[in-house]
């Protein structure tokens, strides 16, 4: 029986209070309005930005209650009126940053900030409504796209049309996790051939942070972390050494520097902490060095000292990795289709959407770099 143009009842994770866990309830779902989508979400996974939601309190909002998830893959149930670029049983790739490309940041081709972007800051879609109930109550939207739902709605330019053969439980990462990492190396970055390069972190951006400067030719890339256990993927993603910070008596810049002899043409921040941001900066090689901001910081300010301008080197912030939403998702796709890029290696364990809670406990472990949720 078609469920085109009716509510569905499905099984979604929902966060009902700052600072409280998931807990797996049975929601309804609209249909999709004009130039929305419903979609049935097959794989999908814990970020580090819904790790910092549940537990750091500057990123602790008032929209609750909540259906989380940003990264997600999914086919599509039903359109809306007036949606012309995907249709019902397309695989999508689910997009926290849209491309409406009308904008002047989709019209611009060094730009990938679509204005509609700060849509998700209301949790609500275009029309000022939400899309999702449970026990009677509306449930906020998030980022978008909401993917810790069996079926969630989106607006037509947050999602992007794949490859037909494409796995779902695989390319859910170019939601996220891997085109961040992989586009702040390729696009942000520019990282060039020859070039050694520093990342700070080694979650699942951070190792796809490394696949983009292997991929750019660079020569060293040295991987920085404070949890041991990482070091062998980081190695096997093309990392060419690891360092902890906490293995010496001095600060990190310090040692790269005695490593490198003056410093390192690429730093990436891949953490989100202020500290770390600074350091990786001053890592850099005073004539040109480029230090990029991954990690999500908000609520902080920067404490930098001037004097790490007083050079050539730069800092610079990458939302997407720098790739336009739609148009780079769907690209990414098929990189991994035509085995030009490899995502099996960040997917270390596999989940159903009811062990949510098990999947944030591995992640606090540091054991694991991406859970696929499978709906």
């Amino acid at each position: 029986m078609s469920t085109t143009g009716k509510i569905i009842r499905c099984r979604a994770a929902i966060v009902w209070k700052p600072g409280g866990s998931f807990s797996i309830e049975e929601v309804e779902v609209a249909p999709p309005k004009a130039k929305e989508v419903r979609i049935k979400m097959v794989a999908t996974a814990l970020c580090g930005t819904e790790m910092k939601m549940l537990k750091d309190k500057n990123l602790q909002h008032q929209h609750y209650p909540i259906i989380m998830g940003h990264e997600g893959a999914g086919i599509v149930e039903s359109v809306g009126e007036g949606v012309s670029t995907v249709k019902a049983g397309d695989k999508v790739i689910a997009l926290f940053l849209p491309q409406c490309g009308e904008c002047t940041s989709c019209l611009n081709s060094a730009d990938n900030l679509c204005i509609k972007f700060k849509q998700g800051e209301t949790h609500l879609m275009s029309d000022g409504t939400s899309r999702f109930t449970c026990k009677g109550k509306p449930v906020y939207h998030f980022g978008n796209t909401s993917t810790f739902s069996e079926y969630t709605v989106m607006n037509e330019i947050s999602v992007a049309k794949i490859d037909a053969a494409a796995p779902l439980e695989k390319v859910f990462l170019v939601s996220c996790g891997f085109s961040t990492g992989y586009g702040g190396a390729i696009n942000t970055a520019k990282v060039t051939p020859g070039s050694t390069c520093a990342v700070f972190g080694l979650g699942g951006v951070g190792l796809s942070v490394i696949m983009g400067c292997k991929a750019a030719g660079a020569t060293r890339i040295i991987a920085v972390d404070t949890n041991k256990d990482k070091f062998e993927k980081a190695k096997e993603v093309g990392a060419t050494e690891c360092i902890n910070p906490q293995d010496y008596g001095k600060p990190i810049q310090e040692v790269l520097f005695d490593l490198t002899g003056d410093g390192v043409d690429f730093s990436f921040e891949v953490i989100g902490n202020p500290e770390t941001v600074a350091a990786a900066l001053a890592s850099c090689r005073e004539s040109h060095g480029v230090c990029v901001i991954i990690g999500l910081i908000v609520g902080v300010q920067l404490n930098i000292s001037g004097h790490l301008f007083f050079s050539g080197r730069s800092l610079k912030g990458s939302v997407y990795g720098g790739w336009k939403g739609r148009d780079g998702a769907s690209k990414l796709v098929s990189d991994y289709m035509a085995k030009k890029i490899n995502l099996d290696a960040l997917i270390t364990h596999t989940l159903n959407l009811d062990k949510i809670n098990e999947a944030v406990e591995l992640m606090k472990t540091g054991k694991c770099i991406r859970c696929a949720l499978l709906l």
